[in-house]
């Protein structure tokens, strides 16, 4: 049993509050509220193409320096990032702080790709349909369609072969 629904569970004791409870559990499965299902966003939420097919879980958004273009089908493990922005490393203090790209920095996840947990993704990047990135990966650059990459920074690994249509 899921520590939300204990936790109901305890306040609600009687016949009646233990169909409530099993009803606000259902629900909160339903919609998705637990904590490993919202992702987070940093920057203008518009700037965020996400398709209701994708899975992304606990993901953290950064769109400050670009658009983030996530494809059909995708799906992340937890404690994934992709972040477009970056600072200046020229710039010291707050001037540092605030020194960083507002555009040019997009990141583009293709349809069906799989970023493992605790993904870094820094754009500018495109990840091609069905690409597959390993747990702990740094994505720095481009990732070719249907390839499986891993590490820090991140290298091909293997191909995978595209279905037959």
């Amino acid at each position: 049993m899921r520590l939300l629904d204990r936790l109901i569970t305890r306040v609600l004791t009687g016949p009646l509050d233990a169909l409530v409870a099993e009803k606000v559990a259902q629900q909160v499965a339903e919609l998705k509220l637990d904590a490993l299902y919202s992702y987070r966003w940093h920057g203008d939420r518009s700037r965020l193409r996400l398709p209701d097919t994708a899975v992304v879980n606990n993901a953290l958004f950064n769109m400050s320096g670009g658009t983030i273009t996530i494809g059909e089908y995708a799906f992340f493990g937890h404690d994934v990032a992709v972040l477009t922005g970056t600072h200046d490393i020229e710039q010291f203090g707050r001037a540092r702080q605030l020194a960083f790209p507002r555009s040019g920095r997009d990141v583009v996840i293709g349809e069906g790709v799989w970023l493992a947990s605790h993904v870094l993704v820094l754009g500018p990047v495109t990840i091609g349909e069905h690409a597959v990135v390993a747990g702990g990966s740094l994505v720095r650059e481009d990732v070719a369609p249907y390839t499986v990459v891993a590490g820090r920074p991140a290298k091909v690994v293997r191909k995978i072969t595209p279905p037959t249509s």
